[in-house]
């Protein structure tokens, strides 16, 4: 195998362990570098992995449901790796601040879903960075923090 092909096996399970249907916690320890950053265009950049850990407690606390799955088969290219994406859930739990564009009170039961695009770097099998661009304002429309046009 190459490095690019560990590098899509490390990514693939990142993304399903992490960002699927049910997180594993335990998976930031074992794949992630431990001054990690994680940064989408919704939220504060994270960085570490008890940052990361509590963002995504946060998160799944706010979003019960929260789910993300590919869109498309990794791409691979020396130590960086490109997933395309869609996801979301429904806000059925408590307050969420973690929006830049502002908060959500508790239990809206408002559904948001969306797309994106997320550039992973590696290095020696750890992620040291995931960089993400998503399209953040149909997620804000959906759940009413801002209008549409």
């Amino acid at each position: 195998m190459t490095i690019e092909d560990d590098n899509k096996a490390i990514v693939g399970r990142w993304f399903t362990k992490f960002w699927g249907e049910t997180c594993d916690l335990g998976i930031v320890d074992e794949l992630a570098a431990p001054d990690m950053l994680l940064q989408y265009s919704l939220h504060e950049p994270r960085r570490g992995r008890d940052d990361i850990k509590a963002f995504m407690t946060d998160f799944r606390k706010a979003f019960p449901d929260l789910n993300f799955w590919g869109a498309a088969d990794l791409i691979a290219e020396g130590d960086y790796v490109v997933g395309r994406w869609e996801g979301g859930g429904t806000h059925t739990g408590p307050a969420f601040g973690d929006f830049l564009a502002g908060s959500l009170p508790a239990n809206t039961g408002r559904k948001m879903k969306f797309t994106g695009t997320t550039v992973l770097k590696l290095k020696d099998g750890k992620i040291l960075e995931e960089i993400g661009l998503d399209d953040g304002v149909t997620a804000l429309q959906q759940l009413g923090l801002i209008r549409a046009a």
